[in-house]
């Protein structure tokens, strides 16, 4: 029972090491889009660290809320940014329920900071959707790895000795747990 407990935890620790680097390298998906869009009620708020503030107007920038008949940003209905270096926001009041599209542009800018749909309901519950990063249309790829990404040969070969690293220190440590008179 108790090498059962050892090799449970030489386990976990070659496990825990071996997925640092991973866990390090990983970005999280909002980050793509530039903004963050939230819902509450019949307010829809946006939220960036895109923008830089213009010296002479002092403007960070101009987000528009565009209806699903409508195509450009000059057409939607249009808020200030305001905040600080760290993060910018605005928000619209009374936006009735349908599907809209947030765009953000930043007063320095001629590209978007961002671009994201949003739906609002007459819930009070947050219901926001990205389409600049969109979700796997296959699901979550299930079986040995569950993942789609290729890590190539570098990646797994420094992964494949961990593990064997792992598994030589398990071996001499429970050779030295067997045999007590030995240092």
């Amino acid at each position: 029972m108790r090498t059962f407990q050892l090799l449970l935890r030489s386990g976990l620790t070659v496990t825990a090491a071996a997925a640092l680097p991973l866990a390090l390298t990983a970005t999280t998906a909002g980050a793509a889009s530039g903004i963050s869009v939230s819902t509450t009620g019949t307010t829809v708020s946006v939220t960036t660290s895109a923008c830089s503030q213009n010296r002479t107007t002092g403007i960070w920038g101009t987000g528009s809320l565009l209806t699903s008949s409508q195509g450009s940003f000059a057409e939607g209905r249009k808020a200030t940014l305001a905040g600080t270096t760290v993060s910018q926001s605005t928000a619209w009041t009374n936006v009735t329920p349908g599907t809209y599209t947030v765009i953000v542009m930043c007063q320095n800018a001629s590209t978007p900071a961002g671009t994201q749909t949003v739906i609002v309901t007459r819930s009070t519950t947050p219901t926001a959707t990205a389409t600049a990063t969109a979700s796997p249309s296959r699901g979550v790829m299930g079986g040995l790895g569950g993942s789609t990404k290729d890590y190539g040969p570098l990646t797994l070969g420094v992964g494949g000795g961990l593990v064997g690293a792992g598994v030589i220190a398990t071996a001499w440590f429970l050779r030295r747990r067997a045999k007590p008179y030995r240092l």
